[in-house]
């Protein structure tokens, strides 16, 4: 019984990530004919946005079989503009692989990948691609990945003989291992196999092969690498998925797409009370019904109506946070004679598949919002608009994307009672650490609530972007648990402890703002500036009037030699520079920015001011509670609250700094 791997491919622009996936699933008898990213025939990047831009935009699935063993390939986008889409594959992936050029080298967008690597784990082999073309430099491809990331980059074979590794590289591997490892290799100038493969699912050891994929020149060793060292997913007992991925069909139908991560998965069945209808395999564009999926499979489900990107589904229950969000928003439009809510139909579609958008609608000025992450998205959503629903849209820049969270621990009360309903939710709110999103756990009691309410109400938690209450923001960084609260084995039905569990979030959150422990928090850019050494004095004195940070490096150059300096600022700030980089410069200087996580913002009572955001009016997202009395459900404001709920304080002590309940 051979492996079943599943393998990420990841790239920047360019490296020829689509063209070494048309030779990986060439050489293993997927396809029969190669296809070129620049004829626009290749087995992957079926869309015909991509086809015409010649890049992947969205992640695309594919079946190899290599002798005994199964490998399951997800190309990725290489773009920045859709990195939080290559982030969400990396939490349902074995092993990635990093492609990169033999001319460009490591670019920007490669960093941002290793860090999202780094960050999740992920076992990691590099192919550098493009040994045939003028330019081309693997040994110093190799310098920079050790300079930069560390001596665990390894090449496990050579420019210059790609079937064998150099006589060097065994002592290397064992010395990223413990000194027994190396004790073994100084005895007998071997290492062990197994050793090695244990290295490189630790990610001590990242493996480096070369090639040329247009010209299917180390692919074979490539795909021989990733069976010979790749990881196998970890045996689980329990049944649990993982959802990377949300679309949908001409048709309307709706897809998700996940990974089986323990257990069976069986059509007809439910995935969180909601019925599975078909599952299905797909190799590139075609796919085969199934009637089980097995641990480790990658499937897609037709069916359930509430799953979003991100959700994991029983063995854990958790949401795969997103570290790369967009931070600028931009108003959607247009001149045709459409109805608003054919636009907002739309945008909710494409909201559906990348909760990222952010979409805003205001119903009373016809104004819709949508978050993005640079130029490239903004094209992809105004041909997506084009080709999936007729609509010719434009789309405005209309300011940066702010968020919110709190600087107090508070106990948030819901109830939820009309007539025949019955649930009351507490939940404890505490500051979360910067970039940590929101955390989401229960600290109740079964006796209190059984295990079943508990899911509903954790499940409720993730399943909605849960807006602040100064500008109406995307609530950050708080800690959420689930620490009390009651039901009613008669009267409780599905949908109350969602009401009960989101009314309980905002009335924390006006507790907090009525003591003033609410915040409003901006984002930040991490940049790159490339300039002329003669221009720092103009950089430097720049930043600081942003109210950013520039570091210098040690040792300056002399003369008009480039120089690379590394700094954050506030993107608001930051937006427009890049455009008086290259004036300053004459051309030739170059800024390159990521997101840098959100800090809080300069003048807060400004930005109150100008959003005018009424957090009781937003009904949708209203603190108040629903009571019962008389026969008949009756509103509660969430200041009254304390004193109407039925069960008391889990945390009186908490509350003791509010005012009496």
């Amino acid at each position: 019984m051979g492996k079943h791997l599943v393998v990420g491919l990841m790239a920047h622009v360019d490296a020829g990530k689509t063209t070494l996936a048309e030779g990986m699933l060439y050489q293993a008898g997927t396809i029969r004919q190669l296809g070129r990213v620049d004829k626009q025939s290749t087995f992957l990047d079926p869309n015909v946005i991509e086809k015409q831009r010649g890049i992947t935009i969205f992640d695309h699935q594919a079946e190899l079989t290599v002798g005994d063993n199964q490998i399951t390939l997800l190309d990725t986008p290489g773009h920045v503009d859709f990195a939080p889409a290559v982030e969400r594959v990396l939490n349902v992936i074995d092993l990635a692989v990093l492609v990169v050029s033999a001319v460009e080298g490591i670019q920007s967008h490669t960093r941002t990948l290793w860090a999202l690597l780094k960050a999740k784990k992920i076992p990691t082999m590099i192919f550098v691609n493009k040994l045939d073309q003028i330019g081309a430099h693997p040994d110093q491809v190799v310098t920079e990945f050790q300079t930069e990331f560390g001596s665990q980059c390894l090449p496990f074979n050579q420019p210059s003989d790609l079937k064998a590794w150099s006589a060097d590289t065994p002592e290397l591997i064992a010395m990223q291992g413990d000194e027994q490892l190396l004790d073994q290799y100084l005895a007998n100038g071997q290492v062990d196999q197994k050793a090695i493969r244990k290295l490189v699912a630790s990610r001590k050891v990242v493996p480096i092969y070369f090639g040329a994929a247009l010209n299917q020149v180390g692919i074979p060793e490539l795909l021989a690498g990733i069976i010979k060292w790749g990881p196998s997913l970890a045996p689980t007992p329990n049944f649990g998925a993982r959802i990377f991925k949300i679309s949908h069909e001409p048709n309307g139908t709706r897809l998700t797409w996940l990974r089986v991560i323990g257990g069976d998965l069986k059509v007809k069945t439910t995935l969180n009370n909601e019925k599975i209808d078909q599952i299905r395999h797909y190799n590139g564009q075609q796919y085969e019904v199934k009637r089980v999926a097995k641990r480790g499979e990658i499937v897609t489900i037709a069916g359930p109506q509430k799953t979003f990107p991100g959700q994991v589904i029983g063995t854990e229950s958790q949401v795969d946070q997103v570290s790369l969000r967009p931070v600028l928003k931009y108003a959607v439009t247009t001149n045709q004679d459409h109805d608003f809510q054919i636009l907002r139909n739309a945008c909710e579609q494409l909201a559906d598949e990348e909760p990222l958008l952010h979409l805003n609608v205001n119903q009373a000025l016809n104004q819709i919002t949508l978050q993005l992450m640079g130029t490239v998205q903004v094209e992809v959503i105004k041909a997506l608009m084009k080709n999936r629903f007729g609509l010719t849209v434009t789309l405005k820049p209309a300011g940066i994307v702010y968020r919110e969270t709190i600087n107090k621990v508070v106990e948030g009360v819901g109830h939820f009672e009309p007539l025949r309903h019955y649930a009351e939710v507490h939940l404890l709110l505490e500051p979360g650490q910067p970039g940590s999103g929101l955390q989401i756990e229960s600290q109740c009691r079964e006796e209190v609530l059984p295990h079943q309410w508990q899911s509903q109400i954790l499940t409720a938690l993730q399943a909605k972007e849960h807006r602040g209450v100064l500008i109406g923001a995307p609530l950050t960084d708080v800690k959420i648990t689930l620490v009390g609260g009651k039901g009613n084995l008669k009267h409780t039905s599905g949908g109350d402890f969602r009401e009960a569990t989101w009314r309980a979030v905002r009335q924390g959150l006006m507790m907090l703002k009525q003591v003033g422990q609410t915040q409003i928090l901006e984002p930040w850019y991490q940049f790159s500036l490339v300039i002329p050494v003669s221009q720092v004095g103009r950089a430097l004195n720049d930043i600081q009037q942003m109210g950013g940070s520039l570091k210098l490096p040690v040792n300056l150059p002399s003369g008009e030699v480039p120089v690379r300096l590394a700094g954050e600022a506030p993107v608001i700030k930051l937006q427009d520079y890049p455009i008086i980089v290259r004036q300053y410069t004459h051309g030739q200087g170059q800024l390159t920015v990521k997101f840098g996580g959100f800090r809080p913002a300069e003048d807060q009572i400004t930005l109150v001011e100008k959003e005018a955001y009424d957090p009781v009016s937003d009904l949708p997202n209203t603190p108040d509670s629903v009571f019962c009395a008389h026969g008949a459900g009756y509103p509660v404001k969430w200041d009254q609250v304390p004193q109407t709920m039925h069960c008391d304080y889990y945390y009186p002590q908490v509350m003791a700094n509010f005012g009496p309940n």
